[in-house]
């Protein structure tokens, strides 16, 4: 069986340091959900993080 190639990550707001779970793959802007800052944008495959990546979950 394959791996599936998207992933789950936890990411930190580098504004606020609200930690929050995103799809890496994400096909909307994502955002804090404290203080509303841009955390991730859709790039058409894999989003550009602009949060400090914490953890990838299996």
């Amino acid at each position: 069986m394959s791996e599936p190639k998207s992933k789950f990550i936890k990411i930190r707001c580098p504004g606020c340091k609200n930690e929050q779970i995103i799809f890496d793959k994400a096909t909307h802007e994502i955002k804090c959900l404290v203080c509303e800052k841009i955390l991730a944008t859709p790039t058409g495959g894999k989003a550009k993080i602009t949060a400090t990546i914490l953890e990838v979950l299996e």
